[in-house]
């Protein structure tokens, strides 16, 4: 038992919350005795580093715990516990993949992936899903609401025996972003079994995507708008679809897809089995899943429209003309090392990204007036680390699937509570530890308190130590103008 036990934490201390900083033995040793009461001899030392070497995460600097400073990668030692629900093997909170009807090709695959433990989303929604029920799932970004319904869908294709012509899945998201995401768990959970997978979303040329379709396609990702003109070409069929998908249902209402949505579910067969995943659901939307759904159950983990229990939220009053300065001071901290910043504009991100670039800082924008190329370039370069940060906003991040993020920064406060939710759900993922920091100005106090009251619970508030607040400063940095002489009105006429 202890050896697993050993095995378990190491894996989370050193994986996360940040996969370029390694965790010592020590640190081991003392969330061990701190959490489990269990004494671990100074000889396990060698068995605890010969696990470590055999892990595939890379380590370019070591935890400071045995110098006796606190590091960031311990920084949430006290609280791991509760936020990252590691749990005694054997425990009752304790189940694994196979209890939960999965076959062995499928768990073989998430074997390769890594996971042991399902989500509470998935541990609830899985077997719902397979025993063929229409299902609301509400949870917290961040959950493993994705792997919720494509593990069941890929169940569901295995066991159909011989492939079909047209597809038996459909899948339908916001953003290319998030259907690129989609496609990419499909492809790798379902890659013992060559599962077919077509993505369709608009920004780039049709024809690759109506290649992939004449193939043929068990499982479709898709777009509203896209899906449609395709549909209109007669290159999309969905009269065979056996399930469809709704993910993040209220963004898609957010950013008015309603007619779309309608349209595509008038297309599908009246005998289909339909679920709709969010991690928020207003009351706009409890209202029209009576029109896509029928007598389905609801799974919700977490109070509705919380953010997820493992991200450390902080408020950081702020004025406006010093937004850009404080992040560049924060980011002198080489522990935030994979930041992913907020902005309420394209023009605002972009103009972040060249005051990042200018103080030496790799970073990147991500958002809707970048081409599909760029977009992905971008997003590649944040997974790998070549940029630190990552500058998006609210709708291009509904794709942004990145493991080890390590700090989410709202450069600018969100003006729905929903899309707080939504944003800070991008760090402390699968139970992950991160830290959400929220630049506030006097403009923005109205918005914080739609968000307390919403969440039921205030953020505290931080003051940087050592940062100047003061206008003064702003202007001290600022280039003085080059002196150009007016042009003479009168006398000797200029050249």
């Amino acid at each position: 038992m202890l050896q697993g036990l050993v095995g378990e934490i190491w894996y989370w201390l050193l994986v996360l919350p940040h996969p370029r900083t390694r965790c010592s033995f020590s640190c081991v040793r003392q969330v061990l005795q701190n959490g489990f009461g269990v004494s671990l001899p100074s000889s396990a030392g060698t068995s605890v580093r010969s696990l470590s070497a055999r892990t595939s995460v890379s380590s370019s600097r070591s935890c400071h715990a045995d110098s006796g400073t606190a590091p960031r990668c311990c920084f949430h030692k006290l609280r791991w516990l509760r936020e990252l629900k590691i749990h005694r093997p054997g425990s009752a909170e304790s189940m694994s993949f196979s209890s939960l009807g999965l076959g062995p090709k499928l768990l073989q695959s998430i074997s390769d992936t890594g996971y042991t433990q399902p989500t509470p989303i998935q541990t609830a929604a899985i077997p719902r899903v397979l025993a063929g029920r229409d299902l609301i799932g509400i949870a917290q970004t961040g959950t493993g609401k994705t792997a919720a319904f494509v593990l069941p869908i890929l169940e569901r294709i295995m066991n159909a025996g011989r492939p079909s012509a047209r597809p038996r899945a459909l899948i339908v998201a916001p953003t290319r972003e998030l259907a690129l995401q989609i496609d990419e768990q499909v492809r790798i959970l379902g890659r013992h079994h060559r599962v077919r997978c077509a993505t369709i979303f608009g920004g780039v040329g049709e024809q690759p995507q109506i290649d992939a379709l004449r193939r043929g396609t068990d499982v479709i990702v898709a777009t509203p708008g896209r899906l449609l003109d395709l549909m209109g070409s007669g290159h999309v069929n969905l009269r065979e679809i056996e399930i469809a998908v709704l993910d993040e249902a209220d963004r898609m209402l957010d950013m008015g897809f309603l007619p779309q949505i309608r349209r595509v579910v008038n297309a599908l067969p009246k005998q289909r089995q339909t679920l709709l995943f969010s991690a928020t659901l207003s009351s706009d939307i409890e209202k029209i899943t009576g029109e896509f759904l029928r007598n389905p159950e609801t799974v919700e983990i977490g109070r509705r429209s919380n953010p997820a229990e493992s991200v450390a939220q902080f408020l950081y009053p702020v004025p406006k003309s010093r937004k850009i300065d404080l992040l560049i001071h924060l980011l002198r901290d080489q522990s935030l090392d994979s930041v992913l910043v907020f902005s309420r504009t394209k023009h605002g991100a972009d103009k972040i990204v060249r005051k990042l670039k200018a103080a030496n800082i790799a970073a990147a924008a991500l958002h809707s007036n970048r081409s599909q190329s760029q977009r992905v370039a971008a997003l590649g370069a944040f997974k790998n680390g070549h940029a630190r940060v990552l500058v998006a906003t609210d709708i291009a991040s509904r794709g942004i699937d990145v493991e080890g993020i390590s700090h989410v920064v709202n450069f600018d406060f969100p003006m729905h509570p929903e899309d707080y939710v939504h944003r800070i759900g991008r760090t402390g993922r699968a139970d992950a530890v991160g830290d959400a920091i929220s630049f506030v100005t006097p403009d923005d106090e109205a918005y914080v308190r739609g968000l307390e009251k919403m969440t039921r619970r205030s953020v505290p508030r931080k003051r940087v130590e050592g940062f100047d607040y003061s206008e003064v400063a702003v202007m001290s940095h600022q280039p003085r103008p080059m002196h150009v002489p007016r042009p003479q009105r009168y006398g000797v006429r200029q050249r």
